[in-house]
């Protein structure tokens, strides 16, 4: 498996991502993940919208509270052409949990936690933690990915704006 250093850090301790880097104009892989009622959702099920893919480490730190949240209050925005989906490897049980104590409606969280396919096919697995780097996919209606932002420092937040601009670009 592919190894990257230098990419990121955790609180300015470097990391280490496993898994094959993907890039904008790269079909997305159309990874299985586990639903919050532990159904397999395929991201390929997304195609004909523009799909905002989240990757974060766990929902249950305040980074990734903070960043769902936000991605929710904006999906209610975007209309129904667009689906946000918030990936980690936490277990389906406590996504339901998280997105139940939070009231978050507007964001789908999946589930990594099986096989860390998430991560190795879109190159966010943080070797020896089994977490997934802070990343943002924005992916075209016809499965390419338009825009990707890897936050270095993954205590950080992302760029919201870029985000949310990329995003439009493909309205």
């Amino acid at each position: 498996m592919a190894e990257r250093t230098g990419l990121i850090t955790m609180k300015g301790n470097p990391l280490t991502l496993l898994g094959h880097p993907v890039k904008e104009g790269d079909k997305a892989p159309a990874t299985t993940l586990v639903g919050n009622d532990l159904s397999e959702v395929k991201l390929s099920s997304f195609s004909g919208k523009v799909l905002v893919l989240s990757s974060v480490p766990s929902l249950d730190t305040p980074v990734c509270d903070t960043e769902t949240r936000r991605f929710s209050q904006e999906a209610g925005k975007l209309g129904d052409k667009v689906a946000v989906v918030t990936v980690s490897t936490d277990l389906p049980f406590a996504q339901k949990r998280w997105c139940g104590a939070a009231g978050v409606k507007n964001v789908l969280t999946l589930s990594d936690h099986r096989e860390a396919a998430f991560g190795q096919d879109y190159g966010v697995l943080i070797k020896g933690l089994r977490l997934l780097a802070r990343c943002i996919f924005v992916v075209d209606k016809g499965g390419v990915v338009r825009y990707v932002q890897l936050v270095k420092e993954v205590a950080d937040e992302p760029d919201y704006d870029s985000v949310l601009a990329a995003v439009k670009k493909l309205l």
